[in-house]
């Protein structure tokens, strides 16, 4: 396959899981939704990386390497809690407003490792997107979703996009503690174990029907397993800036799914505030992006 295919193939498999677990908060709270997301997502990793995982539990322990423990354990609080925090505002405001709304996250990363006055430019553009898309009251076609929850959501869209910016920093310094997957596999279940009070006190019974333990399955299935092994072979190909370039579709992905999926029509107020953002995110990607892990150190898909 193509290079630039695999990475599309991945940015769909996000946001169709995002639209899926979207779909699904009338059965099951987005917190038990997260919970049941990360906990099949971290038990899928650790039987396909289990020797490595074991293999890096016993050297902290006996190299008494909690420096190193400790960075994983941070990553996994950061990937937990931006998942959370995601889930939350797809839950109230629509699915491409608040990816777009999260990708200032990565935007920031991209725009502090360079010393480029042209960055300016995409910080004024990533601005004005995200005031374009938070001016007056979102408009929403979802029932009884009100001004004060449009707000909330806003605002668990930018905790996510601050964790997002935390989370790329913390998976490169836990790539280069730990070998292979390894580290990721240990930040994946400290994820699933900070979400899981919020997810058993939320959904309590409902997290055991099956067809919700199956939603999170798939849900946990397309947007982290498929696409972090698509990702990561994409990153073997071709250049982290060009990779970066190409993930900034992923906003205007987010609104499509969210339109055929959940029927969330924007305004086109709308639709040019996501593409302001996305020709922001290309723009630092392509002339810095010098904080995009490498291919050996690439964190699962954030997001969806």
């Amino acid at each position: 396959m193509p290079s630039w295919l695999i990475v599309f193939a991945g940015i769909v498999s996000v946001q169709l899981g995002a639209g899926l677990a979207g779909s699904s908060f009338s059965r099951v709270t987005p917190a038990g939704l997260t919970g049941l997301r990360l906990w099949w997502s971290a038990l899928i990793m650790t039987i396909v990386g289990g020797r490595g995982l074991a293999q890096a539990v016993r050297e902290i322990a006996v190299q008494r390497a909690w420096r190193d423990a400790g960075v994983a354990v941070a990553f996994g609080v950061a990937l937990g809690l931006m998942n959370f925090s995601i889930y939350q505002s797809f839950a109230r405001i629509p699915l491409g407003v608040a990816v777009t709304i999260e990708f200032l996250g990565p935007l920031f990363i991209a725009v502090a490792s360079s010393r480029r006055l042209v960055d300016l430019l995409w910080v004024a553009l990533a601005g004005g997107g995200v005031l374009l898309l938070t001016r007056g009251h979102l408009q929403l076609d979802r029932p009884g979703a009100g001004h004060g929850a449009e707000l909330t959501g806003v605002i668990f869209a930018l905790v996510a996009a601050a964790c997002w910016a935390a989370y790329i920093l913390l998976s490169r310094a836990t790539g280069r503690r730990f070998g292979g997957s390894a580290g990721l596999v240990i930040a994946m279940l400290v994820a699933a174990v900070v979400v899981t009070p919020a997810a058993v006190v939320s959904a309590g019974g409902s997290l055991l029907r099956p067809d919700v333990l199956g939603t999170g399955l798939v849900v946990g299935l397309l947007s982290s397993v498929i696409p972090y092994r698509l990702e990561l072979e994409a990153l073997r190909r071709v250049p982290p800036r060009l990779f970066g370039v190409w993930m900034s579709l992923e906003p205007a992905v987010a609104a499509l799914v969210g339109l055929v999926i959940l029927g969330e029509s924007l305004a086109a107020r709308q639709w040019l505030a996501i593409g302001l953002v996305i020709i922001a995110c290309a723009g630092a990607a392509r002339s810095g992006g010098r904080a995009t892990a490498a291919p050996d150190d690439l964190p699962p898909p954030p997001g969806g």
